[in-house]
Formats: C-alpha cells, sequence, structure tokens
C-alpha cells in the first residue's frame, strides 16, 4: 500500500469511526413543513445525501437550528413522513436529524441508500 493510499484509509476509518451511521448520496425532491406564526408552512428542497440519522438537504426556508420539523421523503418503498430537528443550516445546506424512526424505516433508508 502506498503512503498516500494509507493515509486515505485512515482518513476514511476515522470518518465512519465520528459518524453512527453510514451516509450515501441521495438526492430526491423533498417537501419540510414546520410552524411559522399562522399556521405550518411548506418548503420545498432537493435532498444532499442520507443516513439512518439524519438527511443533508438544500432548502429555502429561514429555519433556526433545533426547530423541529415534519419531513417527506420519497423511497423506492414509499413515502417516508418522519419528524426531524434542525442541526445545522448554511447558507447552502441544512442537516436534520430523524427523531423516532422505526427499526423497519431505518432499514428502509438504509436500502434507499445504496441503491441510488
Amino acid at each position: 500500500m502506498q503512503a498516500g493510499s494509507a493515509w486515505q484509509a485512515r482518513q476514511n476509518a476515522s470518518s465512519q469511526l465520528a459518524r453512527r451511521h453510514a451516509r450515501y448520496l441521495f438526492s430526491v425532491p423533498l417537501a419540510v413543513r414546520y410552524l411559522m406564526p399562522g399556521g405550518f408552512r411548506i418548503t420545498r428542497g432537493m435532498s444532499v445525501d442520507i443516513s439512518e440519522g439524519g438527511i443533508s438537504a438544500i432548502v429555502e426556508a429561514d429555519l433556526q437550528i433545533g426547530e423541529t420539523v415534519g419531513i417527506d421523503i420519497p423511497l423506492k418503498s414509499g413515502q417516508l413522513n418522519t419528524v426531524a430537528i434542525l442541526r445545522y443550516h448554511t447558507s447552502s445546506r441544512a442537516g436534520f436529524e430523524f427523531l423516532g424512526l422505526t427499526m423497519d424505516e431505518r432499514r428502509q433508508i438504509a436500502v434507499a441508500g445504496r441503491v441510488s
């Protein structure tokens, strides 16, 4: 193994240890539902990647870190309607942590991520 390859292998192993779930590139349109004064709003977005723990997406809503939202994600096995917390938000991306997924929903996400 070359020095560069060994370094890359260590970096990959280190990244996987820091994450609880494997991430998969996953690009599908999605809907985010959130509460505003006067009621619920829906914004559309595009996912970037997904894991059993959460999803990263491009969304245009003015969301606050820690805010709880509903997310509708089309999977090959059917529509996943779930609740998530916004964990980070930059000008180009938002990161959501899923809440209360069942083992079956986690399996569906893992399968969808590996297939896409």
